[in-house]
């Protein structure tokens, strides 16, 4: 079979392996479609401390169950379901958290492996029968947008601000307005992506240029009651504080490169607008089931974020639009 094989910085490598066997409480699937994120373009590039190359990357997975034929997706972080922020349910802060295309291959391949931890934090959920397998491989991401809104309170009547116009920033729009925002704003300073992801999502405005400038003006000078940093950006982080509204909140979803991870926060507009700044770290495996309820719902739709479908072989090609920018969601179909 084929598969996509990280084996350094620069250096991912189609080639040919032997077909994987499944272990005891393992379960060997048929990978019909593994997306691409911004993470697979960071880890081509700078490769990641979790990989030991070699290792087949992809983790937002879905596909058929070689011995039933099962459609099936598969969550990318793995909480052992142990420890002490796990039994209090904070998996998605597992100490102790493994990740598919990491620490194990992943889904950029024809058929793999699922662990048994896997099976054992209920990571493999079923494809409802109205959902493709492309749009389940969506799941994943949308999952992790999920965790994010709820940690930031995302609820009826808000005014949110999304900074980042990529997949997740478009996935954050649809869900703001599936759990009742009343308008929804997208800040982007590329002015491609950000045209593309308007004629997708429609925002109620769309921002290139004075994000918080202009948030105080659509929102007559009170701000938004939540801003979401879907972007890799110090920038952002730091104006997300500035176009809050009194008692907002922030979501620092994007992270920030390990070399430069410091802002300039302004401390007294959080002390005096009483505001609050969560993080956001990916999902849990209750967070992937529900992802994949909003879309078989149609609460948020995710078949038209898909802009590019590739070929094993065109992997790097994909991981190249991503980072250009230059599509919303490419999916690898091996």
């Amino acid at each position: 079979m084929k598969v996509a094989r990280f084996h350094a910085p620069g250096d991912i490598r189609i080639e040919d392996a032997p077909e994987p066997v499944a272990g005891p409480g393992e379960l060997k699937i048929r990978v019909r479609n593994c997306s691409t994120c911004g993470t697979d373009a960071k880890i081509y590039k700078f490769g990641h401390h979790h990989i030991v190359p070699p290792r087949v990357m992809g983790h937002e997975i879905a596909g058929e169950v070689v011995d039933s034929g099962a459609r099936v997706q598969v969550i990318a972080a793995i909480p052992c379901g142990s420890c002490p922020e796990c039994l209090r349910g904070r998996r998605t802060v597992c100490p102790n958290q493994e990740s598919m295309g990491y620490h194990y291959d992943g889904g950029f391949a024809e058929y793999m492996i699922v662990p048994a931890k896997v099976l054992a934090v209920d990571g493999v959920n079923a494809i409802p029968e109205n959902v493709g397998f492309a749009e389940a491989s969506v799941a994943e991401p949308l999952a992790c947008v999920l965790n994010g809104q709820e940690l930031a309170r995302v609820g009826p009547g808000d005014d949110v601000v999304v900074m980042g116009a990529g997949p997740i920033g478009c996935l954050h729009v649809r869900l703001a307005r599936a759990r009742g925002a009343a308008r929804v704003f997208l800040v982007d300073v590329n002015a491609q992506r950000l045209a593309m992801a308007e004629e997708l999502v429609r925002p109620d405005a769309a921002i290139d240029a004075d994000p918080a400038g202009q948030v105080l003006k659509l929102t007559g000078g009170r701000g938004a009651d939540v801003v979401i940093t879907a972007a890799a950006s110090g920038a952002a982080q730091e104006q997300a504080v500035r176009m809050a509204a009194r008692q907002g909140r922030i979501s620092f979803f994007g992270g920030l490169p390990k070399d430069d991870p410091v802002i300039a926060l302004d401390s007294n507009l959080v002390h005096y607008r009483e505001l609050t700044v969560v993080g956001a770290n990916g999902s849990s495996p209750a967070h992937n089931a529900a992802a994949l309820r909003l879309v078989a719902e149609g609460a948020v739709p995710v078949a038209d974020l898909i802009t590019h479908r590739l070929p094993l072989p065109g992997v790097l090609d994909g991981i190249d639009l991503v980072s250009r920018g230059a599509a919303i969601k490419v999916t690898i179909e091996p």
